[in-house]
């Protein structure tokens, strides 16, 4: 299975690793069912109606030339367009963990998707 390299771009800098399209399609997959979450958190109850179920976290994990953790709580955020992820990318010789906007996320994402359909 071929890969290419999918570029994240974070706060402050980007990171670029190897990552193959069917992985991008299941990460894909995991941070639509988690904008689901997110915007049933968002939705308040009406006055009355009780409080609002809480929603599982996102645990999306990937195992290929670079282990790759993506997590969110969706009932820390008050809107999808605030939320943050939780990025790990490792390999043998460097770990990374920091925060990324997940809007910038889906949107390098969907990136690297139109360009691997179009090879």
């Amino acid at each position: 299975m071929s890969s290419t390299h999918l570029t994240l771009n974070l706060v402050e800098g980007s990171v670029s690793f190897s990552f193959s399209p069917q992985a991008a399609r299941e990460l894909k997959a995991a941070i639509d069912e988690l904008m689901q979450s997110l915007k049933a958190v968002a939705a308040k109850p009406t006055p009355g109606a009780g409080k609002v179920t809480p929603q599982p976290s996102m645990e999306y994990r990937h195992t290929g030339e670079v282990f790759l953790e993506v997590f969110c709580n969706p009932n820390i955020w008050a809107t999808p367009f605030a939320a943050k992820v939780l990025l790990t990318i490792r390999d043998a010789s460097i770990r990374l963990t920091t925060e990324a906007e997940l809007t910038r996320i889906i949107e390098d994402l969907n990136q690297y998707l139109e360009q691997v359909e179009l090879i």
